[in-house]
């Protein structure tokens, strides 16, 4: 049992181990499995760790607490109960607290954040965070003087020095493994990348950098349709070769063409930026609905989902909008097939000969993808429908997924259907994802990995195209990048721009 009254210094040591042992078992798995542990080196690594993030959070909660005890102990309660949530999708989803995470977190809405709502989030909450928590608020502390607390401070820092020193010679592996390291160690994972992320976007320009004006070469009616997929990998289209027919309708469609793609990121933010923009870039130029807009172009932008750069536009509506449309409503509001919603009838009262509609979809988003379709489309089963992935078989997590892709075909194949009932405009239809998706491939799940450690089902994305008539030919089967979206969208609408690159176009002069 703790005293009921104890030394600050001793009290700041104990709950530095608490949270070492409660908090970082993933830390030391990643390390133990990289590593040979057996080896005198190897051993140095995991108890260089082990002391150095002890130490560390001794060092810094040791000032919060001696600045105000009731200040910290409510910091402390709060920074375990954050704990217990990241060690939980850690150690349920795979997932990194790196910055992009933390940018994926800050961008999730209530809808989104309650699927992932489930009983072992909340044991996690109550035995990690909240438990500790109120042990931590009953301790009573004898606080310490300026000097002794100077001189302690003094020696902490002098250590973590030493220590880091004699670590020199692992800095290279540490590097190597410093992304997913950082992304694991509690609570500075969060605290730290979330003040990167903030940072970053303050570097970020406020106003868009405007591209260089461009010009309508013809009067030639056209129109680009952009479908932006969520979370959707190639892997499982069987235009890409799938064993299960997962594109029954687009595969009996004419002019339809898949092309081998890869993503530029593995979160919706960056992913759609990079679908919008005209080349790889951090900064914030002016994207593709809104350069066209600007430049005499016709665009509509609809979207079940979130997470676009601002969309400087007349027509831009959400699911809210599109329930309440003006025009026969065919297709159910709770889906994604809301985005059809009156679409052909707002297409021709546009006044425009070029005209840009993007289509943002959620439909593959998980964890509960089996609540994306609905019930006709749960053709694959048995599905999985826990938030907790790594609970389901493969089979029922595949399955679930499977569907979400069987109803992607479906949405695509109808919005085909309602262009070609619009005779007057020569159309195409783009079909790119945002990225992909692990569904327990190397026991990971969703997506959010950094880039640089990404497997290839967060990264390989369908990109299928189709065109209304053969006025249009198309290159030969390469692999693509988000990025050419832009031009090919510029070359089908005959916009002139002086960044327009032929190369990055995937139609042939």
């Amino acid at each position: 049992m703790l005293k009921n009254n104890i030394k600050l210094s001793h009290f700041i040591l104990i709950i530095s181990f608490v949270n070492l042992f409660l908090y970082h078992l993933p830390l030391f798995q990643f390390t133990f499995t990289n590593i040979d542990y057996k080896s005198l080196n190897g051993i140095m690594i995991i108890v260089s760790l082990a002391t150095l993030t002890l130490f560390l959070n001794t060092f810094v909660f040791y000032i919060v607490f001696f600045i105000s005890r009731i200040l910290g102990k409510i910091l402390i309660i709060l920074l375990f109960c954050i704990n217990s949530i990241a060690v939980y999708f850690i150690n349920t989803y795979s997932v990194i607290i790196d910055k992009t995470m933390i940018g994926n977190v800050l961008n999730t809405r209530f809808v989104e954040s309650s699927s992932f709502l489930s009983f072992n989030l909340i044991v996690y909450l109550f035995f990690l965070g909240i438990i500790p928590g109120i042990f931590i608020f009953k301790i009573k502390t004898i606080k310490v003087n300026f000097i002794v607390f100077l001189r302690q401070i003094i020696l902490v820092f002098i250590f973590i020095g030493i220590l880091v020193y004699v670590n020199s010679s692992n800095w290279l592996w540490i590097d190597k493994h410093s992304k997913t390291l950082g992304g694991l160690v509690m609570p500075w994972s969060y605290i730290a990348n979330t003040s990167r992320l903030f940072y970053h976007k303050n570097q970020e320009n406020q106003k868009q950098i405007l591209l260089p004006n461009a010009t309508v070469k013809d009067n030639k009616k056209s129109i680009v349709v952009l479908v932006i997929g969520e979370s959707a990998r190639s892997k499982n289209f069987s235009l890409y070769g799938y064993e299960k027919k997962t594109n029954p309708l687009l595969s009996k469609i004419n002019n339809i063409y898949s092309y081998k793609a890869n993503s530029s990121a593995t979160y919706t933010t960056a992913g759609v930026k990079s679908i919008l923009d005209h080349k790889n870039t951090n900064s914030l130029f002016e994207i593709l609905p809104n350069y066209l807009f600007r430049n005499d172009v016709g665009v509509i932008w609809r979207t079940t989902n979130w997470g676009e750069p601002k969309v400087n536009i007349k027509d831009y509506q959400t699911r809210e909008d599109l329930k309440n449309i003006n025009g026969e409503k065919k297709y159910r509001d709770e889906y994604d097939e809301v985005l059809l919603n009156g679409l052909k009838e707002q297409i021709l009262a546009n006044s425009k000969n070029k005209i840009l509609v993007v289509l943002h979809t959620s439909t593959s988003h998980g964890p509960t993808y089996y609540k994306k379709y609905p019930s006709e489309f749960n053709v694959f089963t048995p599905v999985c429908k826990s938030v907790e992935l790594g609970k389901c078989t493969k089979e029922e997590l595949m399955n679930a997924y499977d569907n979400t892709i069987l109803y992607t075909d479906y949405i695509l194949a109808k919005l085909i259907d309602e262009l070609n009932k619009i005779d007057e405009y020569n159309s195409t239809m783009f079909y790119v994802s945002d990225h992909g998706e692990s569904l327990g491939e190397k026991n990971l799940y969703m997506h959010g990995i950094p880039i640089s450690i990404a497997p290839k089902e967060q990264l390989e994305i369908p990109f299928i195209v189709w065109l209304s008539d053969n006025s249009m030919r198309l290159k030969n089967n390469e692999i693509l990048s988000q990025y050419n979206v832009f031009h090919s969208v510029l070359d089908f609408l005959a916009i002139e721009s002086p960044i327009y690159n032929e190369n990055m176009s995937i139609f042939k002069k």
